[in-house]
């Protein structure tokens, strides 16, 4: 019911934000900045209130006189900034309550967005709270009408159990003592609206507070216009508690529910509000899930067209720009809801699942080509991206560096080990497991993990290994020389050992044992006693280029054993060892997953193949923390662990 309901939302959604995109132009389509609009409208509530309450008198006696006189005698300035206050405090609520059902209509209330959705459920009432609230103050019929059936409301709860009405039952019992209660409130509620919309907007990231400048104007001069052709007045004089209300004029969108509380008992009015509410704010976690899913925080690595990369990992559900946004990187965007285009990316590795969004955006032929858009692309395994125009290297701020080659050592036919010295008084402070950017002469990156652990870093180690055509790789094996100058940045990446108490696993195809080894002998040197093993996966066995220190640490730690897997052993190796696929040879030796960590390094590929693997054995959520990297051509960037 609910899949339908939403199916049938979106489809309106995306025909009216179409026609509205044709009309106005994807970049200032309102529906587009819903939110936006919603933190503006609160503003100019707030600026035309502070300039009514101070020419209203807060005496019951005086309060109407005052209103009035605000209307009529200050047309100009006071019956304008009445008028605009009304129609924009209506406009809010239309724009909050389009801004819910969009988000619940393309389904962004489920996982990490609960937080948002319950605050945004808080809101309505608060909002509605403070409204209503406002529609007593005037103290004409309709305020009198208001505050009756309000107060009666809220006095049949048993907590009251009758004592507000007693206030009312006779015209002298409303004096300006409560009626200075009702005013004060009136400024109150909205600080707290304030504050709980600034809370709402903290777990999106680069959130927009305030709409494009056409939709601002457009919408000033639109409650200018209304104000003018429709000024609000006060309803049939003053309020009189002697007289009853029988014939009253609602504003809808505040009272809509008012109506019910005299057709109604007041306990049936209750139960809808309390049960309305209730549904809404349990819709992040409805329907139950009685089967744990594959939660894992895939990653994304971003490639620049010209060089450029980045990492970062995803929340369950959140789209490749959200998570991009959330970590720092300068991607290209503009509407965040699949209209523009402008976050376009191409699909290099991975799967994704599309959300919806508009064919002018994003048309068949180009989602035929692996192209996709980031705000509407949601990881369903890790992925590699390439992002026109993108430049950063990572997410925060990174420092640049400037070293000399002080040692190369061939560790093996095609793994060439780097030491890298920096200036007197520099020292990276890294994590072990974080990698560096190598910055060429026309700006392009080569990225490579830090193979030293941190309590060691006179010397940066790096292994590289041969890529066939690989510019930077090639040069390293042919043309670089002790002496030579690299530049870097860095540190980056967070594919670094977690506290925990569970044993740790770790899967390494070929130079994925980099980062491996940082991450194992910073453990040893902090004294870590978690039990760990690592599988170490090569084609044939000149590949295991550091397995006399793999079986070294076995040696010498107990908490530590080695797992060489070889996929392609020549008859010369003699090996009688484990082969196959090195993820294979960890689940033949470990039925159930659960109870551990697993820390993957090595090739999209492989990453991709083996962490589906290991949810389905029982791997627990969050347990998977896996770095993938990108063999490349020349022309692109490279990642060479």
């Amino acid at each position: 019911m609910i899949k339908r309901l939403q199916m049938l939302l979106q489809w309106l959604f995306l025909r009216v934000e179409g026609l509205f995109n044709a009309a106005f132009g994807d970049r200032i389509n309102p529906l587009y900045h819903l939110g936006a609009i919603t933190f503006f409208l609160f503003w100019v509530v707030g600026v035309s209130g502070l300039y009514l309450y101070a020419f209203f008198e807060t005496g019951v006696s005086v309060a109407h006189a005052s209103v009035l006189s605000l209307t009529h005698d200050q047309w100009f300035a006071g019956g304008i900034m009445r008028s605009v206050h009304r129609y924009a405090s209506d406009a809010m609520v239309l724009t909050m309550l389009l801004h819910m059902l969009r988000y619940f209509a393309f389904d962004l209330y489920h996982g990490f967005r609960w937080f948002s959705w319950m605050t945004g459920v808080v809101l309505i009432w608060l909002v509605y709270a403070s409204g209503i609230n406002g529609y007593m103050l005037p103290w004409d019929r309709l305020a009198q009408y208001v505050t009756l059936a309000s107060f009666e409301w809220l006095d049949w709860l048993p907590s009251f159990g009758g004592t507000l009405m007693r206030n009312f039952i006779y015209t002298s019992s409303v004096g300006d003592r409560f009626f200075t209660l009702l005013s004060f409130m009136h400024l109150g509620l909205p600080l707290v609206v304030l504050m709980v919309m600034w809370i709402h907007v903290q777990r999106v990231p680069k959130a927009r507070t305030t709409p494009p400048r056409p939709i601002v104007v457009g919408l000033l001069l639109s409650l200018l216009a209304l104000s003018l052709l429709q000024p609000v007045h006060s309803q049939g004089g003053a309020a009189n508690m002697a007289e009853a209300i029988t014939r009253i004029e609602l504003d809808w969108f505040y009272l809509t529910i008012f109506p019910l509380l005299t057709a109604w008992p007041l306990g049936q009015v209750w139960l809808l509000v309390m049960a309305g509410t209730l549904v809404v704010a349990v819709l992040p976690w409805w329907p139950p899930r009685l089967r744990r899913g594959d939660k894992r925080m895939h990653q994304v690595v971003v490639h620049g067209a010209t060089g450029g990369a980045s990492q970062f990992r995803l929340r369950e559900g959140e789209t490749i720009l959200d998570a991009g946004l959330r970590e720092g990187l300068a991607l290209p965007y503009e509407c965040r809801n699949g209209g523009c285009g402008l976050c376009l990316c191409s699909v290099e590795h991975g799967n994704i699942e599309h959300r919806p969004y508009q064919r002018s955006a994003l048309s068949d032929a180009q989602k035929t080509q692996g192209k996709a858009l980031m705000c509407c692309a949601v990881p369903r395994s890790d992925v590699v991206i390439v992002v026109e125009g993108f430049e950063s290297a990572g997410a925060g701020v990174a420092t640049e560096y400037q070293g000399k080659v002080v040692g190369l050592e061939r560790l093996s036919e095609d793994v060439m080990r780097v030491l890298i010295a920096l200036p007197d008084g520099e020292t990276p402070d890294f994590t072990a497991g974080q990698y560096i950017d190598i910055l060429l002469e026309d700006g392009q990156r080569r990225a490579f993990s830090f193979a030293n652990p941190p309590h060691d870093k006179r010397l940066i180690e790096l292994h590289v290994r041969l890529v066939p055509g690989g510019r930077f790789t090639t040069h390293v094996f042919e043309g670089m020389q002790v002496g030579d100058t690299l530049r870097f940045e860095g540190p980056r990446g967070s594919f670094t050992l977690h506290d925990s108490t569970h044993p740790i696993l770790f899967v390494a195809g070929a130079t994925g044992f980099a980062p491996i080894k940082s991450i194992v002998e910073d453990a040893f040197h902090r004294g870590i006693q978690r039990p760990m093993r690592l599988y170490w996966g090569v084609r044939q066995r000149k590949d295991l280029y550091m397995l006399a220190l793999a079986e070294r640490w076995q040696r010498e730690h107990p908490q530590f054993s080695v797992v060489p897997v070889l996929s392609a052993p020549a008859p010369e190796d003699g090996w009688t060892g484990r082969t196959g696929l090195v993820h294979e040879a960890m689940l033949a030796d470990f039925a159930d997953l659960s109870g551990h960590e697993v820390y993957i390094c090595g090739s999209v590929k492989m990453v991709e193949t083996a962490v589906p693997a290991f949810i389905a054995q029982g791997l627990g959520e969050g347990a998977c923390f896996s770095d993938a990297f990108v063999l490349s051509a020349p022309v692109a960037g490279e990642r060479n662990d």
